[in-house]
């Protein structure tokens, strides 16, 4: 069932009537239903310091680290029920996306003026992108399989993991990482465009070990993915998305010494896509996506020691009906297999990190289509060499005290491709009031280029260098029992990037970056504003002094959201500016708004609503050879999952 605009509205008349309703009968239940025995551990709740360890290798207060960071705990996730890491990210203080279409579809992010190839992404700390084209697929891994994650933004993190963390790391943590107690539950979803969500989780724990299972699928006719048409004819249907989704986690302790565990999380997808040409009217991709994990951990009064190993894999195979090449399309299988050994060190004062790792990145790929400039014929190549290996050391110590922080970290990456690269990261913190930190932080960082711009046809070449950056950020953060807030700025220089297969280009980025995130009894409410002047400046360029495509210049949210025992609803809305695409043509700004709620009709069941975009605005989020991409509209998503304990 596709919905029309017009038949958008009525679903969002209903829906809002719905929420209301919903939020007038929860009110009048809100004191008989708090004394019924509900899990505590299910309940909305706000905390403003947080524990991660993205941003230092080693569990740490958001209080404490000093590169701006934020966490998407399991209570917010709740609010993305059908929905992909994807749509969870788009709504995040200062990451932007461009897509291309409706879900499963291409989507690219951008964070701190770079984008998702300068991003390191993680799943349970192992690599997790394509090797071809340097990119994560997040628009296919599923919310629901998801415990939290864990955005650290800037290049800090380049010296802590390595390359293609110039602008920030993302680490998704699997579902069930972090058990409470044994419980079943199961969710059963339906939302616009025939969508649909069904899935089961059941998690074990005791004294010594916890286990969670958990598997869901996710179905969408979806819509047509392309508003406007050029002198290409293309297939103007709507296009759909499928997806099995899986994860697991196993951790048993030894002694108390003495732990090991597995991890995994695993998606198996089909996309319906719209090509800009006319070859490929009737275009699919399976794509088969996931990361796994093992480890064993050792710990003294001193020190802990962990020792891990994990893959994750990128397999990607396109389809179409057209006759030279149906069922015998372009497939890209990457695999990157990662060990590592690492210690972290009580020094008294602070901690000292020291460890080692490798790193194998391969791909296997055929029947690889290079189309000719009016899109009538193509060839087929092969990449040569198809693999590369990493070996790395690194070294860091943090200091967490009363009246400072102090962060330093070294690496040095030995790339078969390229040869030697070390960054490093300064960063310091002092506490001259209650509540105030100020502190600044100096990083460099650099992204290894991918096989695809060293290796595909005819914009290659084999002899490119990484890309490089120089990152300095300084900051003023007050907090308190009832809010958070932190405002950013930041500059870097970065050189030797990327384009028309060569290392000729050049770019300043510097912007502000304000959160401010408060929790007032039952109300909870923030925003986030970004300023982004990300600039071209290769001088042989013709577009020497531009803003760089799809960095808007501002952008930002604000959200209120009123929360009970039984009942939370919250309101946001996330504007845009005005955006340049890789054609130079501009996509106009916007603002769109969402609501979300969720409610316990009984201690055991709880029932979820989303509807994005309410007052149907019509935006482009990206555009092609002068084929601007859909966007949905307003849409819902209602859900209702039940526990047993």
């Amino acid at each position: 069932m596709s919905l029309s605009r017009s038949s958008s509205r009525t679903y969002l008349r209903l829906s809002i009537l719905s929420a209301l309703g919903l939020f007038a009968v929860n009110t009048a239940m809100a004191a008989p239903l708090e004394a019924t025995n509900t899990n505590d551990s299910e309940m909305p709740q706000v905390e403003l310091d947080k524990i991660v360890v993205t941003a230092t290798r080693t569990p740490t207060k958001t209080s404490n680290v000093i590169a701006q960071t934020r966490v998407i705990d399991s209570e917010e996730l709740q609010r993305y029920q059908g929905q992909t890491v994807t749509d969870v990210l788009k709504n995040q203080p200062g990451i932007n996306i461009t897509q291309s279409g409706g879900m499963g579809t291409n989507s690219n992010f951008y964070m701190r003026g770079y984008d998702s190839k300068q991003v390191l992404v993680l799943i349970d700390g192992i690599r997790y992108s394509s090797v071809s084209l340097g990119s994560p697929s997040l628009n296919l891994l599923s919310a629901d399989q998801i415990d939290r994650i864990e955005i650290l933004y800037g290049a800090s993190g380049s010296s802590l993991y390595g390359s293609d963390a110039m602008g920030g790391v993302i680490q998704i943590f699997t579902k069930g990482n972090s058990v409470e107690q044994s419980n079943v539950s199961t969710t059963v979803g339906y939302g616009s465009n025939n969508h649909y969500q069904v899935g089961v989780t059941g998690q074990l724990k005791n004294d010594t070990s916890s286990l969670s299972l958990g598997v869901s699928r996710n179905e969408t006719d979806g819509f047509n993915a392309i508003t406007n048409r050029n002198s290409f004819d293309y297939n103007a249907d709507d296009d759909g998305f499928e997806s099995t989704n899986v994860s697991l986690a196993l951790q048993h302790k030894f002694t108390n010494a003495l732990s090991a565990g597995i991890s995994g999380l695993y998606s198996d997808s089909t996309t319906e896509f719209d090509s800009a040409g006319k070859v490929i009217p009737y275009a699919y991709s399976d794509q088969k996506n996931g990361s796994a994990n093992a480890y064993l951990q050792y710990k003294t009064p001193l020190t802990l020691t962990r020792l891990s190993y994990g893959q994750s894999i990128d397999k990607s195979t396109s389809h179409d009906n057209n006759s030279i090449s149906y069922d015998n399309g372009s497939q890209f299988d990457t695999t990157q297999e990662q060990a590592r050994l690492e210690t972290s060190i009580n020094a008294q004062p602070g901690t000292v990190i020291v460890g080692a790792e490798w790193l194998s990145q391969k791909l296997d790929a055929s029947n690889v289509k290079v189309f000719n400039a009016d899109f009538s014929d193509f060839t087929a190549t092969a990449y040569d060499p198809d693999d590369r290996d990493v070996k790395s050391a690194f070294v860091g110590y943090q200091l967490a005290d009363t009246y400072y922080d102090l962060q330093a970290n070294y690496r040095v990456d030995d790339n078969s491709q390229y040869g030697n690269e070390s960054t490093y990261n300064l960063g310091a913190a002092i506490r001259p009031l209650a509540g105030m930190r100020i502190g600044a932080n100096y990083a460099t960082g650099f992204r290894a280029p991918t096989f695809n711009d060293l290796y595909y046809p005819g914009d290659n070449n084999p002899n490119l260098k990484p890309e490089r950056s120089e990152n300095t950020e300084v900051f003023v953060e007050y907090a308190n029992d009832m809010q958070t807030s932190r405002l950013t700025g930041y500059h870097t220089d970065a050189e030797d990037l990327i384009a028309s297969g060569t290392n000729i280009s050049e770019a300043k980025i510097k912007g502000l970056s304000l959160t401010s995130d408060w929790n007032m009894n039952d109300f909870i409410f923030g925003l986030g504003y970004d300023y982004l002047d990300a600039k071209n400046k290769t001088r042989t360029n013709a577009n020497f002094d531009q803003q760089l495509p799809y960095r808007p210049k501002n952008s930002g949210l604000v959200y209120i959201g009123y929360q009970q025992p039984t009942f939370d609803m919250r309101l946001e809305a996330k504007y845009s500016d005005d955006r340049l695409t890789t054609e130079n043509n501009e996509l106009d700004s916007y603002t769109l708004l969402n609501l979300s709620g969720s409610a316990y009709i009984t201690p055991n069941l709880r029932a979820n609503l989303r509807v994005d975009n309410i007052t149907d605005e019509d935006y482009t989020l990206a555009s092609q050879f002068g084929n601007e991409y859909a966007t949905e509209g307003t849409s819902y998503f209602t859900s209702l999952t039940y526990n047993w304990y």
